[in-house]
């Protein structure tokens, strides 16, 4: 299997994702389920939404106008960024949330509302992240000038530290999304004949960016700081707080996913191959935790199953648990690993601890190679 020029191994046990394909497709159809949004996730869509928006239609009308409500709405609306991108854009841009490409597509665009780009987006998790999880330089997730994420990275000096910045620049995530990384992402995506294969000039891709960050502006920050009778720096700090919040939160979500001291990092051979098959390679560089917090679940978009979010990215997430004890039980019939953590917290600190490590370079685990 080729993807991009990245060469997995088709004799790697391909009989594995073959049982646990049809092992997965029998439960929806013996259960008469659908693999797209149930009530449950409609609700949820709702409930995210208004986590978002109601504050800040609260904040523009008035009806909350004094510094510390004001800075509650902010940090609610923190909350409610990540939860829209956690459980509501990240289903709906892998064509999981409905079998209406236009459902998709609408509530997809829900990412440009809240200040990035669909596009940008689709092209990194989707194409990037998801083809080639853990794999140096194919993964952008994994790619950071200021933190080491992988073994197979350069250690720099500045990196012995990272385990304490790192929080602080997870944070600084949506705002650095919101003011340059989209610009710089399209240039790249274009060089790279990316935006081609999402049916996009650079010249309409930048328009589209710049018109989403204009209009997010304006709306978000401009007119509060306009109707609300509060000095303007004080709107602008909640808006940061806001911002703070949310990309805090994704990171807190995603990096223990893949970024731990379970995982596997690759780099490519000479013949741009890798050793596994893809779906081997998808359960060796990705992590669940918490699968027993259901109300945890619930809020990150069921995100905790990462597992079976990258076998199965078109399953909307309300599934993943039903179907998380199939895909064990299916990986341990084989020999596959299945990376998990009991707790949240577990998984966290796997992470931090394994930022320690490559910063200090106490990582002495074989590298994987091929």
């Amino acid at each position: 299997m080729e993807i991009s020029g990245v060469k997995f191994n088709v004799q790697d046990q391909p009989a594995f994702f073959n049982e646990l394909r049809k092992r997965v497709n029998k439960h929806f159809k013996e259960n008469n389920i659908s693999k797209h949004a149930n009530f449950n996730m409609k609700f949820k869509t709702v409930f995210m939404l208004c986590l978002y928006f109601v504050p800040l239609i609260l904040m523009i009308t008035g009806v909350v106008s004094s510094l510390w409500p004001v800075m509650l709405m902010w940090v609610l609306m923190g909350f409610g960024m990540s939860g829209i991108g956690l459980a509501i854009m990240h289903d709906a841009n892998h064509g999981s949330y409905s079998k209406s490409q236009k459902v998709n597509n609408a509530l997809g665009y829900l990412l440009n509302i809240i200040g990035g780009y669909h596009v940008n987006w689709k092209i990194q998790h989707n194409v990037l992240h998801h083809s080639f999880t853990n794999i140096e330089r194919f993964d952008g997730d994994i790619k950071n000038g200021l933190i080491r994420f992988s073994p197979n990275q350069e250690r720099k000096g500045i990196h012995r530290f990272q385990v304490y910045y790192a929080p602080f620049l997870y944070g600084l995530m949506a705002i650095y999304w919101l003011i340059s990384k989209d610009f710089e992402s399209v240039l790249r995506y274009n060089k790279r004949n990316l935006l081609a294969g999402q049916g996009l000039t650079l010249k309409k891709a930048v328009v589209q960016v710049i018109f989403n960050k204009i209009s997010y502006l304006a709306f978000t920050l401009a007119l509060p700081m306009i109707v609300i009778d509060l000095p303007w720096w004080q709107i602008l700090l909640g808006f940061l707080v806001m911002l703070f919040i949310c990309g805090l939160v994704l990171a807190f979500i995603f990096q223990p996913a893949h970024v731990i001291e379970e995982t596997d990092f690759y780099v490519v051979d000479e013949d741009s191959s890798i050793e596994n098959n893809w779906a081997i390679h998808q359960m060796r560089t990705t992590a669940n935790f918490a699968r027993g917090s259901v109300i945890f679940s619930w809020l990150i978009g069921g995100l905790n199953y990462q597992i079976e979010h990258h076998l199965f990215p078109y399953i909307c997430h309300v599934h993943y648990s039903k179907i998380a004890n199939i895909v064990k039980k299916t990986a341990e019939e084989f020999s596959v690993p299945y990376h998990q953590h009991k707790t949240y917290f577990a998984a966290l600190k796997s992470h931090f601890s394994f930022l320690n490590q490559l910063g200090t370079g106490k990582y002495d685990r074989k590298l994987v190679n091929i």
